[in-house]
């Protein structure tokens, strides 16, 4: 593991190959699961006033989630994308050839918002832990994203290789340059 700051990043993240394979897994993790993608509390505003620009861009199921539950739902473990009744995330679009698309992302590709998505969603398949101080960044295993792992061996690139442009939104430059740097030295 390397400790940047007050962040704690696994191994896993540093080893582990992977680079999204959406020609293979279809978007799946945006239609699977049992709850929504976690929201971060400074997200939450960002949901509320983008509503106009994505709302045309949903699905009608995911317009109605959204009218049922709102633009997230808040439970113990903190805040959420809403779910459609079939189970996936109220924001999913989908391509002509079913691939699941992020319409809070499609609306920012558009200019329409400027706000990307939710750092959770970004940041995947990295799962943010918060510690007493600081947070651990550990890697989230899922079947349904093989063809990921399987295109980052043949690639050679690593989890925090492929994430980096989410690590820097998250956390900046400046952060991202010290992991390298303390990865380098550490070879």
């Amino acid at each position: 593991m390397q400790i940047v700051g007050d962040v704690v990043v696994s191994d896993d993240v540093l080893r582990e190959a992977f680079v999204c394979n959406l020609k293979a897994c279809k978007g799946a993790c945006c239609v699977e699961g049992d709850a929504g993608a976690p929201i971060e509390p400074d997200e939450l505003a960002e949901l509320e006033t983008l509503q106009e620009a994505v709302r045309p861009l949903l699905t009608e199921e995911g317009r109605q989630a959204i009218d049922v539950h709102g633009p997230f739902t808040a439970g113990r473990d903190g805040s959420r994308t809403p779910l459609r009744p079939d189970g996936a995330c109220a924001y999913v679009t989908f391509d002509t050839d079913r691939t699941a698309k992020c319409g809070i992302e499609q609306a920012y590709q558009k200019g329409l918002t400027n706000f990307r998505k939710p750092i959770s969603c970004h940041l995947y398949p990295i799962r943010v832990k918060k510690l007493f101080e600081g947070e651990a960044l550990n890697y989230h295993r899922w079947d349904i994203c093989s063809p990921a792992c399987s295109l980052g061996e043949a690639l050679k690139v690593p989890v925090y290789r492929f994430l980096k442009e989410a690590l820097i939104r998250r956390y900046g430059e400046e952060w991202y340059g010290e992991l390298e740097e303390s990865l380098n030295s550490s070879i």
